[in-house]
């Protein structure tokens, strides 16, 4: 690792110059220079300083990139088909995030299982056809060009009450497919 690369990089991101970086740390300008093109290191205790003064401490300074997936695509959709229903999670493993995407498509006459009463809540955008959500003793239409939102905190389905296929994006967080 660079330290005198990145440490130069967070000082530009601050706006500083050398010499505001050097009189918060009471170093000198021309150490920070080496410091910055790798011509020297510092001590941990001097690091630490200077991180300070960038507003960073070491764990976050020395934490890797993040590699993060951020764009998917058709191929990484798991499809799973059930009862008139067709689930279609468009981003893989997101069980392990805050939330769950998920494109549903009901047959006519079709739902989704009861689900019973969970923490969290869940939101829903229609984008073909009519659904029913049925909340507790409640049930609410929703059609094309409509979204729906609601906490978890009820049993809960959603009904395919039009004639033809409906298709919505679900998002339930946490996850719970």
């Amino acid at each position: 690792m660079e330290i005198g690369n990145k440490i130069k990089r967070l000082r530009l991101q601050l706006n500083l110059s050398q010499a505001e970086l050097a009189d918060r740390c009471e170093l000198t300008k021309g150490y920070i220079s080496q410091l910055e093109n790798d011509l020297t290191s510092p001590s941990i205790s001097t690091l630490m300083d200077i991180l300070s003064a960038l507003g960073t401490d070491l764990a976050e300074f020395f934490k890797k990139d993040d590699d993060t997936r951020v764009v998917f695509s058709e191929s990484d959709f798991i499809e799973k088909h059930e009862n008139g229903m067709k689930l279609k999670w468009i981003i893989p493993n997101a069980q392990k995030n805050e939330m769950e995407p998920v494109l549903v498509e009901l047959l006519s006459g079709a739902s989704t299982s009861l689900d019973f009463p969970h923490e969290g809540e869940e939101f829903g955008f229609v984008l073909e056809g009519k659904i029913c959500i049925e909340l507790g003793k409640n049930k609410y239409a929703c059609k094309k060009g409509e979204t729906f939102y609601y906490t978890a905190d009820k049993s809960h389905a959603i009904h395919n009450s039009g004639n033809g296929t409906a298709k919505f994006l679900w998002i339930s967080t946490p996850p719970n497919f």
